[in-house]
């Protein structure tokens, strides 16, 4: 009885996380993370790795349970493009918003490129990051991370196309429709959109949203499709616009893709003898100051909140790693700063 009491203690001291782990059928990260409570982890999955514990009569390493549990007070951010103009406000919401945590942040930019991607995170895990923000450098939907980290993941700007997982971006269809009732309720009639490329969801988006406005307001909108869609360039917005008033003299109103965009159709409409905003209004979208405030007269520009929506994102990173799970997709509202382009007098000049 005594050898059999031995041979029991002795398979109860060599029981391993990766045995229970087995037992349940899931990963050991999995296993680890079921016992010591944490989040992204199935009900079902919980309950295999508790029951395959109990049936093992496993007993977790108290150093290793400490150190797993054991919070760094950092956070990874990771960008794809540092450089991007609209992937900045978003690092400087998210880290006003970690910096009020007293939390840490880490910053890797993986250049555009996968592979340097999953370099980054791997760097990021090693220094034991509590959460990883994973900032896009446009709205397009981009898959998730190949590997799921034993960490809570919140992406921004350019959201997972897994629905398990938790974005945040902003809303490009909202941004198009403000951008057609403040020009109807100006008194606009004739209205046509000169848009960026159409491979960007976020030109899209803006098409459809400021479509199904005009169609509530029983309007068309002005202008064959093949001047809809170009490039995000101020040369692309002078010759569309150019070529919109000269087929549509009765044209009062264009909205850009842009404020980039913009500024070239305020050039357009100017050369063709018609006032802004008296003859023409001219909307853009991003409400960058070093365009909008430059344009004589001022550009009217939906604002796209970025800085907001980092900090967004960042809280609901730190909820995430506090035990609060959320999933799917946040569309954070956008708001308009209305200027001189579409209400004479609206900036001062």
């Amino acid at each position: 009885m005594d050898d059999e009491d031995h041979r029991t203690a002795t398979t109860v001291e060599t029981v391993t996380l990766a045995d229970v782990a087995r037992a349940a059928g899931v990963s050991v990260a999995t296993a680890s993370k079921a016992l010591n409570g944490r989040a992204h982890v199935s009900a079902r999955s919980r309950e295999a790795v508790l029951a395959a514990a109990a049936a093992l009569s496993f007993t977790p390493n108290p150093f290793a349970r400490a150190l797993n549990r054991a919070s760094t007070n950092t956070i990874g951010m990771l960008t794809s493009d540092l450089d991007n103009r609209f992937v900045l406000p978003i690092l400087l919401g998210a880290e006003d918003a970690f910096g009020a945590g007293s939390l840490s942040v880490l910053l890797a930019d993986a250049r555009d490129s996968a592979m340097r991607e999953q370099l980054q995170l791997q760097s990021l895990l090693t220094r034991r990051v509590d959460g990883v923000l994973i900032v896009g450098r446009t709205t397009n939907p981009r898959p998730p991370l190949q590997a799921k980290p034993d960490v809570p993941v919140v992406y921004v700007y350019a959201p997972s196309t897994d629905e398990q997982d938790l974005s945040f971006e902003p809303d490009n269809e909202l941004a198009g429709r403000i951008a057609v009732d403040h020009l109807v309720e100006t008194g606009r009639k004739r209205i046509a959109i000169v848009n960026g490329e159409d491979t960007y969801a976020a030109a899209r988006d803006r098409l459809r949203g400021a479509a199904a406005a005009l169609d509530e307001h029983g309007l068309e909108l002005v202008g064959s499709p093949g001047l809809v869609f170009g490039q995000w360039d101020e040369t692309w917005g002078r010759q569309a616009a150019e070529r919109l008033l000269e087929r549509h003299p009765d044209l009062d109103a264009i909205v850009a893709g842009s404020d980039h965009i913009a500024r070239g159709v305020m050039d357009a409409v100017r050369e063709s003898g018609r006032r802004i905003p008296e003859d023409v209004a001219v909307v853009g979208f991003d409400n960058w100051d070093i365009l909008v405030e430059g344009a004589r007269p001022q550009l009217t520009s939906v604002d796209m909140d970025l800085q907001q929506l980092g900090r967004l994102a960042a809280g609901a990173l730190v909820d995430t790693i506090e035990g609060t799970v959320r999933r799917g997709r946040v569309r954070n509202p956008v708001s308009l700063v209305v200027r001189g382009s579409t209400v004479a007098g609206a900036d001062g000049t």
